[in-house]
């Protein structure tokens, strides 16, 4: 028999009808029986639990299902279209592979420990990695402490999205050259060293910068910009630094092979972005909403400036150099997406593609260090530029919970902008930073011993795709 959909209203007047029915039956037989308010209200609350045992809100559930298959989407097509059109033609499957592989091994790595690293109750560093073991007790009840309208499994899948694009942005970084063994061991060690304890920190239940769950600093980062975007950022460039200049670097050619498929991929890590960041409310409410506006505006108001500025200093601005300004913009914005105004998200992406443009254009030059696709210089140095600015534009009108959540020594704090906020935000980047460039250095170094870091000079001029794979993208 199929299921009948009753409107809200009309379940609203059913479950009256069926409070009156439940409450007035022992009321008739027993009127001469005194009933005390507290015994009404226990039974108003049992009568309640009969009539809707579940806080499941449909409308949220649907709305963050289908954030998490766009976040999926932004690791395939859309990270993998981006990547490998920006590479060689002799490299372009093995720099798709590098995002490919992860959703699977980032994913069994979530169900063992990852999930309880990152959300398991713990300390201010890491959650208790046996908590939620094999995703032990993560099903359709809500987990109120960090989404009470939608089941437990459906937040645990949207995060391990997360989980899985932030380690394949750093693959960027050394595209072309890093052997396919150290680039799987080295992904596997520093997501549980450095990425699940950062996702704890941030966003854990008593995580020491969380400021809406017990945190003792608390900084704002509505989707991930330390958690995400500095610390893949950061350890891509020591990664970079430790792995060496790809043969001929910086003075051979080595143009992108199709910059069609990366003009598609930055579509989809457009489109995929809302998901990331409107996704992060958890709900399907007026904060998704406003998230949704900050990351568009954001995103636009970046690639203008950045176009503007190549235009201005080279004569003429480059399809590519567009694409560059749209991802530096979203990546800005992340963590600023949910506490910021539109006019506020708009003056974060113009700075997004000024300093992201500068970053790729003349840091790099200047110290010479070979990121092959630019991780720090988008990702890195504009999630730094999107923290340190929210902690001067974080708005309690769009988000009111900033202004009466935290406390300290007992009284309420406002995270709203201003100087105090700002020393809150810089202390969370600094420490990202820190954490993410030592844990990467110390994880480099084991890897290089254990299996070698890079291909020879042999397979690296064969190209990737034949040495690591045995395949050719291109057989004609």
């Amino acid at each position: 028999m199929p299921s009948v959909y009753l409107p809200r209203t009309l379940r609203a007047i059913l479950s009256g009808l069926i409070l009156l029915v439940i409450l007035g039956a022992p009321l008739i037989h027993a009127a001469d029986v005194p009933i005390t308010l507290e015994q009404r209200v226990a039974q108003l609350e049992q009568a309640a639990k009969a009539v809707s045992p579940s806080a499941i809100d449909s409308g949220d559930n649907t709305w963050m299902l289908v954030s998490t298959a766009l976040v999926l989407m932004m690791t395939a097509p859309g990270l993998i279209l981006f990547y490998g059109g920006l590479v060689r033609s002799k490299n372009v499957l093995s720099t798709m592979m590098h995002s490919l592989v992860l959703m699977a091994v980032m994913s069994l790595l979530w169900m063992l420990f990852g999930y309880s690293v990152a959300f398991g109750e713990g300390n201010a560093f890491f959650g208790n990695p046996l908590q939620y073991f094999l995703l032990k007790g993560v099903g359709g009840a809500p987990n109120p402490d960090y989404a009470a309208t939608i089941p437990h499994q459906t937040f645990m899948l949207f995060q391990m999205m997360f989980a899985i694009i932030t380690p394949a942005l750093i693959s960027g970084a050394v595209a072309e050259r890093i052997r396919f063994s150290a680039y799987l061991l080295f992904t596997i060690l520093w997501a549980a060293i450095v990425y699940f304890p950062l996702c704890h920190m941030v966003w854990g239940k008593g995580g020491y910068f969380n400021w809406a769950l017990g945190g003792q600093i608390p900084v704002l980062d509505f989707a991930g910009g330390t958690v995400v975007h500095i610390s893949s950022g950061v350890s891509a460039l020591v990664v970079a630094m430790m792995i060496g200049r790809r043969d001929g670097f910086p003075h051979s050619p080595m143009m992108p092979h199709n910059v069609v498929f990366s003009l598609i991929g930055t579509g989809l890590l457009w489109v995929g972005w809302f998901g990331f960041n409107a996704g992060s409310a958890v709900n399907a409410g007026t904060l998704a909403t406003s998230a949704f506006a900050a990351t568009h505006f954001s995103a636009a108001a970046a690639a203008i400036s950045w176009a503007v500025l190549e235009w201005w200093l080279k004569g003429h601005p480059s399809v590519l150099g567009v694409a560059s300004g749209m991802v530096a913009g979203l990546a800005t914005i992340t963590p600023a997406s949910g506490f910021v105004s539109v006019p506020a998200a708009t003056l974060i992406g113009l700075a997004a593609g000024v300093v992201c443009y500068f970053a790729v254009s003349k840091l790099k030059m200047k110290f010479g260090y070979d990121d092959s696709l630019d991780v720090f210089g988008v990702h890195g140095v504009g999630s730094i530029t999107g923290m340190l600015l929210l902690g001067f534009l974080a708005n309690a009108s769009v988000n009111p919970a900033i202004a009466t959540t935290f406390k300290a020594n007992g009284a309420v704090v406002s995270l709203a902008g201003g100087l105090p906020q700002f020393f809150n935000q810089l202390k969370a980047v600094i420490f990202t930073i820190v954490f993410a460039a030592a844990a990467t250095y110390l994880l480099i170094k084991l890897v290089d011993a254990l299996v070698g870091l890079r291909v020879d000079r042999e397979d690296e001029s064969l190209g990737l795709d034949l040495s690591q794979h045995g395949e050719r993208a291109y057989n004609d």
